[in-house]
């Protein structure tokens, strides 16, 4: 099924992200929580992709298996910005061999050292055009930042390259993590107001330990309230109450997104099926 007929429906649903092992030694660990959480069926998985490629081997099977064992929905990752055309057009040949019917366009982190006037890809917006192109029945997702992407000038710079990424033949888009309701709300407003209509669903990250915080602020430059931090100042050194905490936080802000009527919500799992399953019995009732 495609991400976009799932959505459509506009009624409240729920997905996870998982991500590929680095090393071909922890395939069965991440092979195992990956089951785990397929086996809670939410709406749809995504299954990221590594920079370069690195774990895109990984990437494929994992899909395919979550589709063909538990028949719940997948979403592969691609990325492009260190890949080599031919690399890209061989991935996605593979992805439509293996039937996978949905597709994340990302451009990826810009290894160090990569010159960019040797890359065959610049933007995610080249793969989406891409995508569109070569195989039209594939049904194409895309990100988006509520606050603003880190390597934009001002958030209105930030809306026109979204726009110009819709355009190009973006289905449906996801958000970067955020702590903060209100700035998705205020972003939403603002790529409505710009003519961005297609889908976006909610990127929440159930922090449950310390140390993700300051990792989570680098990798997105998202804002992290106060009245998160003194949760974390207050239970980060106590892992149990910690994990306790940040799956209650991550459940209020799934509650009051679906009560302000952003029905499609997306959880960063991290691979720990415990906090998927957690949140999802804990939102079980609100969903359609």
């Amino acid at each position: 099924m495609k991400i976009s007929e799932i959505l459509a429906r506009n009624v409240p649903s729920i997905s996870f992200e998982v991500f590929p092992p680095k090393v071909d030694a922890d395939f069965a660990d991440v092979e195992h929580a990956v089951r785990e959480i397929a086996r809670l069926r939410p709406s749809f998985m995504s299954v990221t992709y590594g920079a370069g490629g690195g774990t895109s081997r990984y990437t494929l099977a994992i899909a395919e298996e979550i589709k063909r064992d538990f028949g719940v929905p997948t979403l592969a990752h691609l990325t492009c910005v260190s890949s080599s055309r031919k690399t890209v057009d061989e991935q996605i040949d593979r992805i439509r061999a293996a039937g996978i019917e949905n597709v994340m366009a990302l451009r990826g982190d810009i290894p160090a050292g990569h010159e960019a006037d040797k890359r065959d890809y610049h933007h995610a917006v080249d793969l989406v055009r891409l995508l569109r192109g070569k195989a039209p029945d594939l049904c194409i997702g895309g990100a988006c930042y509520p606050e603003i992407h880190p390597e934009s000038a001002d958030q209105k710079t930030d809306i026109r390259y979204l726009r110009e990424k819709v355009e190009a033949g973006c289905d449906f888009l996801t958000t970067q993590m955020f702590f903060d309701n209100h700035l998705l709300y205020n972003f939403l407003y603002k790529i409505r107001e710009a003519g961005i209509s297609v889908p976006v669903v909610a990127g929440i990250m159930p922090i449950t330990n310390a140390r993700q915080v300051e990792r989570a602020i680098h990798l997105s430059g998202a804002m992290v309230p106060q009245r998160f931090r003194a949760l974390v100042d207050r239970f980060g050194s106590d892992p149990a109450a910690m994990k306790q905490a940040g799956i209650a936080y991550a459940t209020d802000q799934i509650i009051d997104l679906y009560a302000n009527g952003v029905t499609n919500i997306h959880v960063y799992t991290m691979n720990k099926p415990d906090v998927a399953e957690k949140i999802l019995g804990n939102i079980r009732c609100f969903l359609g």
